[in-house]
C-alpha cells in the first residue's frame, strides 16, 4: 500500500472516530441537557405555586378556591408564544396537590382526584422535606411517553401539610430535542467532510513530496543521471541534503576508483618499461638495442594514452554515457591483445589461442577501454594458467551481441567466490606468484562492458578452468 494512502487511511481513521465520539457525546448529551433546564424551570414553578396554592389548601377550599379556578382557566388561554421557530398555543402543564397523606386533593386535569400518591418520589420525598421528582412514562415501551414531575412542600408554619406538583410531558421537549440533534449531525458531517478534504490535500502533498524523493534516490541508486526534486519546505530541504550527500560520496568514490585502477593498469607497463631499460645497460646489438629502446617509448605512449582515457572514462562513467563512440573492430582489438601479451604468455610458458567468427559485426565503443578489458581478461587467464596450458580466445556473435570469451586451464574459481569475482578490490590468490592481485582488474571489465551497455561474468568450465565473457551489445 502506497505511503500517501496509508496516511489517508490512517487520517480518515482518527477522524471518523473522533467525529464518532464527539458525535454521540453530543447526541447522548443533548437530550439530557433540555430535560435538565425543563426540570429546572419545574422546580421554579412548583415553588412559586407552591406559595399562591397555600392559603387556599390552609382554609381547606383548595378545590373551589380562587387558585383552582385561575388554573383551570389556563386550559383555555391562547398563549401565542413563539419559541425559536416554534409556536406555542397551549400550556402542558398539569398540576396536582396531595396533603400530608399524599391523597391528591387537587388535580387540574381532573383525572386522579382522590388518587394515593403518596408512593410516588414526587409526594414522598417531599412530604419528608426532600426535594421529590421522577420521571414516568406513560408506556413502558415509549420512552417519548414519559413525563417529568416536580413537586414543592406546601407548609403551615415549619410543618409541611402537602406537596404541590407540577407535570410536564418530555415530548412538550421533543421538538427542540430532534432540532438540536439535527444541528449536530449537519455540521458534524460538514466538519467531518472539511477535515476529510483536509487530509486527502494532505495525503496527496506528502504523497507527492515522498514519491519524487523516493524516485530522485531510485534514479541515483540505478547510476541515473537526476536532479534533487522541486520540493517545498523540509522535503526541499531533504533533497537538497541528499544531492550534497550524493555528490560527496560520489566525488570520494570516483577518486579512489581510478586511483586504485590506474595504479593497476600502470603496472604492466612500466613492468615492460624496467625490464627493457635493465637490458639496455648491457652490451646489445644494434638491432635489439633500436627494438627495446621502441618498446620503451611504445609503453611510455601507452602509459599516456591510459591515463588520460582513465581519466576521460572517470568523466564519461560520471555522465553515464560515452561522447564518442565509433564502430570498434574487435578482431583487431584481440589481436592488438595478443601481440601485447606475448612477452608475459612467453615468461608463463602458457600458449594462446584466437577465434573469431566471420564476419564479426563491430559494435560501438571506445577501441582503447576495450582493448584494456580485454587484456585485464588475458593477464587473469595467463595468472591462473599452468604452464604448458593454453588461453584461448574467442569472438563469437549470439542473440545478445558480441560475446568476447577467454578461457583458461586453471584450477578454476572456488563457488563461494564466484558472486564476488567483479567486486572491488576482491582477489584470489594467483598461483605460482606467492600473492594476490589489486582486485582491480575485474571490476574494471565490468565497469567497460556496464559503459558499453554490456555485460560481463565468469563460470567454471565443466572441464576444468575458468570462462570470463564480456557481451556487447550490437545495433
Amino acid at each position: 500500500m502506497r505511503i500517501g494512502l496509508r496516511i489517508l487511511l490512517g487520517y480518515f481513521v482518527i477522524v471518523a472516530l473522533a467525529a464518532l465520539l464527539l458525535g454521540q457525546v453530543f447526541l447522548r448529551e443533548v437530550k439530557p441537557g433540555v430535560r435538565q433546564a425543563m426540570e429546572d424551570t419545574l422546580v421554579d414553578t412548583a415553588n412559586v405555586l407552591a406559595e399562591l396554592a397555600t392559603d387556599d389548601f390552609l382554609a381547606g377550599r383548595i378545590n373551589e378556591g380562587a387558585f383552582a379556578s385561575r388554573v383551570r382557566a389556563l386550559a383555555g388561554r391562547d398563549i401565542g408564544a413563539g419559541i425559536w421557530g416554534f409556536e406555542k398555543r397551549e400550556s402542558s402543564y398539569r398540576i396536582t396537590i396531595a396533603d400530608a397523606r399524599g391523597i391528591v386533593v387537587f388535580d387540574s386535569a381532573g383525572r386522579e382526584l382522590g388518587a394515593d400518591h403518596s408512593r410516588w418520589n414526587d409526594v414522598h420525598l417531599t412530604l419528608r422535606g426532600r426535594y421529590g421528582a421522577r420521571s414516568t412514562r406513560g408506556d413502558p415501551d415509549d420512552d417519548a411517553s414519559s413525563v417529568m414531575h416536580v413537586a414543592a412542600p406546601i407548609r403551615d408554619g415549619a410543618r409541611i401539610v402537602g406537596a404541590l406538583t407540577v407535570s410536564k410531558p418530555n415530548r412538550a421537549m421533543a421538538p427542540f430535542i430532534a432540532r438540536s440533534e439535527g444541528v449536530i449531525l449537519r455540521w458534524g458531517l460538514v466538519l467531518l467532510g472539511t477535515a476529510l478534504l483536509v487530509g486527502l490535500s494532505a495525503a496527496w502533498w506528502l504523497s507527492r513530496q515522498l514519491g519524487a524523493l523516493r524516485r530522485y534516490a531510485d534514479a541515483v541508486t540505478a547510476g541515473e543521471r537526476a536532479s534533487p526534486p522541486d520540493a517545498a519546505g523540509e522535503f526541499g530541504d531533504l533533497g537538497r541534503a541528499l544531492e550534497t550527500m550524493r555528490e560527496r560520496l560520489e566525488d570520494r568514490r570516483y577518486v579512489e576508483r581510478y586511483v586504485h585502477t590506474l595504479t593497476h593498469e600502470l603496472k604492466s607497463p612500466l613492468a615492460a618499461i624496467r625490464g627493457s631499460a635493465e637490458l639496455l645497460e648491457s652490451p646489445l646489438p644494434e638491432a635489439d638495442r633500436r627494438r627495446f629502446a621502441s618498446h620503451i617509448g611504445t609503453q611510455s605512449e601507452r602509459m599516456a594514452g591510459m591515463i588520460d582515457k582513465l581519466l576521460a572514462l572517470a568523466a564519461v562513467e560520471h555522465r553515464q554515457r560515452l561522447e564518442h563512440a565509433a564502430p570498434v573492430d574487435l578482431a583487431a582489438v584481440a589481436r592488438e591483445v595478443a601481440d601485447a601479451v606475448m612477452p608475459r604468455l612467453r615468461a608463463a610458458g602458457v600458449d594462446l589461442a584466437l577465434d573469431a567468427d566471420e564476419p564479426l559485426p563491430s559494435p560501438d565503443g571506445d577501441a582503447f577501454l576495450l582493448r584494456q578489458a580485454l587484456e585485464n581478461l588475458v593477464d587473469n587467464a595467463i595468472a591462473f594458467s599452468p604452464r604448458g596450458g593454453t588461453v584461448a580466445v574467442a569472438l563469437r556473435v549470439d542473440a545478445a551481441g558480441v560475446r568476447i570469451e577467454v578461457a583458461d586451464d586453471g584450477p578454476g574459481v572456488p563457488d563461494f567466490a564466484l558472486e564476488q569475482v567483479f567486486a572491488r578490490f576482491y582477489s584470489l590468490p594467483r598461483p605460482g606468484e606467492g600473492g594476490r592481485s589489486s582486485g582491480i582488474g575485474l571490476t574494471f571489465v565490468a565497469e567497460v562492458a556496464q559503459l558499453h551497455g554490456g555485460h560481463a561474468a565468469l563460470h567454471n568450465r565443466a572441464g576444468g578452468g575458468a570462462l570470463a565473457s564480456l557481451v556487447l551489445p550490437v545495433g
